[in-house]
This record gives C-alpha cells, structure tokens and sequence, in this order.
C-alpha cells in the first residue's frame, strides 16, 4: 500500500502530534508499505536526531507568532505535486488544520481516500491563545474532518466532542507506548536521590510548558512536607512558571533513554492539563510503572482507573492536585500498587499493535471506496 502521511509536525519538532507521526510511518515500513511524509518545513536541522523511515518533503513554513516551536506550513503546489508523484492508495492526515486541508483537497482532486487523525483540541488552543476563535477554528476542522472518508479520535472524549460538533464518520484509534523503553527497571535510585534533594517523596510533571497544560497548578503541591517537586520540558510558559513554582525544579527538555530514566525514578507522576485528547505521557508513566495523578477530564479518563492505577481529580483544582499528591506521599504501598497496576494496563499497548489497528481502519476505508458503484 502506498500512503502519503501529511502532517502539521515532524520530528525533529518534539510533540505529540510529531511522535506519533512517526511511530505510524514506522510501523507502514515494518509492514511492507511504501509511505511518504509531508511536514512543514523545521527550523532545526531536519537530520538532527534519527533517520527518517521513509522518504520526507519538507513545504516552505513560517513560526506561529507567540508560540514559535511550531510551524504553519505556507501555500504553495509542493503538497499536490508529492501527492502526485507517489501516486498514493490514501492519504492520512495527521492533526489536519492549515497543511492537512490541503492535503485533504489533493485528495479529492485525485480521488484518493483520507483518514484524518484528530489530535489536537485546537478549539481549546484558540481561546487560550488568542482568547477567541473557538468556533472559526471548529469550522475548520468540522470541514476537513467530514471531507474525510474517517475520522479516528484517540480518546472516547474526543470521540464525543468530534461528534457533538458535527462530524460523521469517528472512530476510535488510541495511541501506543514503548514499554520496552518506558520501564520500572530504567529507575535510578542515585539519580532520584540527587533530584529529591533529602525529600521522601519525588512527585515530577512531564510535558510541554504551554498555558493550556496548566503547570502552575503543582503550586499547592509543591509545598506538601517531605515532597520535592520537578517539572521537566520546555515551552513558551517557562519563564513565567519558574517564578511561579520557586520551590520546584525545572530540568528542561530531555529525551530518549534520559527521560525514560527520569519518568521511572519518579514517586508520583502529575498531568495538570485538562485539554488532552489522548495524555501520552501519563501512558508512559504509568509504562514505568508510576502511580498518576490528573484530572478527570478528557484522554486520561480511559487511561487512568481511579484508585487501581492512579487518582483523578477535579480538573484545575490545585488543592485537589495537592490532596491526591498527599494521599500517596503518604502511603508508599499504595504508590507501589498504582505503579504495578498502572504497568500492567499498559504494556500490550505498542506501537506494533496500535499500528495493525490503524491499517485495519485503512483497509476498511478502501474497501468501502470499492463498494461504491463507479
């Protein structure tokens, strides 16, 4: 099968959107199929880290203004004539809004089925960032999803909000885990003790610092006795979170192996977001074997089993992030039970067999094109 993969991030953007992107092209080629990837354009050295899986087109971008980590692909006929010349068996759009339309319009224009992956509340980003747009940005991307032959949304919340908003045709598509690399054996107790700082407790927030995540609600819990508080990754609300967290320690972007090592030597891992369609990261904690903590609202609602696996809270309530933090500070038993249930909930979930699922969703997709009567 020959696919043409059109996506708003490639790595070496560090994302969900761009991981998962990849993991997908990864997966066609583990399969046998011939796929091709079309990203904007990255203001990184696109060689930087590894190997593409398969062959990339970059199409001319510029910064998002006040955000400039990301990239919104610029008009022009290189999309069309990529599509064109891999001669594709159907298109998927990864997080479609500005390129995935489009690609989305290639499509049509060639007659080709489209799987449109939603991934991103971009709704929600609207109103944080601009604080309006919500429903223009909806309009876009009701248009571009109902163009699509399917839609799979990677949460049963974002299933609903998908379909509440009009668009037909959604299915569920979750995303995987490496559990190999995100395992309870990568913890360090050295490095745990050297980050804990004499603490009992090492309670960390892993993810983009963006004003949507909503980092600053660990201020409650930062104070918690005996807990010591680290919040690793980057973003554009670093800056201010550094003050508004004195008591917590801010580590940066890390990657690979490193941040495997850091997410197992956690006590309690807390996702404060509450906009997620999916919450990839509380996956990966929960794969090395780490009790979660966050809020009853969107992807982690099917990830995390209230009192089996972690605790969910009232979202954008810092005492109650404070409370659940105190609840497992205080109980090292429990925090191993969540650890060991969390690992065992998550570990047949690889990349291997959420991407079989996915080309099952292709193949329907163009079974149902040839059922068609000409």
């Amino acid at each position: 099968m020959r696919v043409v993969i059109v996506t708003e991030s490639f790595p070496p953007d560090v994302n969900g959107v761009a991981h998962c992107t990849l993991e997908t092209a990864r997966h066609l080629v583990r399969r046998g199929h011939e796929p091709l990837v079309v990203a904007p354009a990255t203001a990184q050295d696109p060689a930087a880290g590894r190997t593409p899986p398969c062959p990339v087109v970059r199409v001319p971008s510029l910064p998002l203004p006040g955000y400039p980590q990301v990239r919104v692909a610029l008009p022009g006929r290189k999309l069309a004539a990529a599509l064109g010349a891999h001669r594709p068996d159907l298109v998927h759009l990864a997080s479609p809004f500005v390129l995935g339309v489009r690609g989305m319009a290639a499509a049509a224009r060639l007659g080709v089925p489209a799987v449109a992956v939603y991934q991103t509340d971009l709704g929600r980003y609207a109103r944080t960032y601009l604080g309006t747009g919500s429903a223009a940005a909806w309009r876009r991307l009701r248009a571009v999803h109902s163009a699509a032959d399917r839609t799979l949304a990677p949460s049963t919340a974002a299933a609903r909000e998908l379909t509440e908003h009009g668009v037909p045709r959604v299915l569920l598509w979750p995303r995987g885990v490496d559990s190999v690399r995100f395992h309870p054996a990568r913890r360090d107790e050295v490095l745990r003790s050297s980050l804990a700082a004499g603490r009992e407790v090492l309670v960390g927030y892993i993810g983009r610092l963006a004003p949507e995540k909503e980092v600053g609600l660990l201020r409650e819990a930062e104070r918690l006795p005996g807990v010591r508080t680290i919040v690793i990754g980057d973003g554009p609300s670093a800056p201010a979170l550094r003050g508004a967290l004195p008591g917590t320690r801010f580590l940066g972007r890390r990657t690979g192996d490193e941040l495997a090592r850091l997410f197992a030597s956690l006590d309690v891992f807390v996702h404060t977001g509450p906009y997620e369609t999916f919450g990839q990261t509380v996956q990966e904690a929960m794969a090395s074997g780490v009790p979660v903590v966050a809020p009853a609202a969107g992807g982690p609602l099917d990830l995390v089993q209230h009192g089996r696996t972690g605790l969910l809270v009232a979202p954008g309530d810092a005492a109650a992030f404070r409370d659940a933090v105190q609840v497992l500070a205080d109980n090292p038993r429990l925090r191993a039970a969540y650890g060991a249930a969390g690992r065992a909930a998550v570990t047949d979930r690889t990349w291997e067999a959420v991407g079989d699922r996915l080309l099952a969703h292709y193949e329907d997709v163009l079974g149902q094109r040839e059922a068609v009567p000409a």
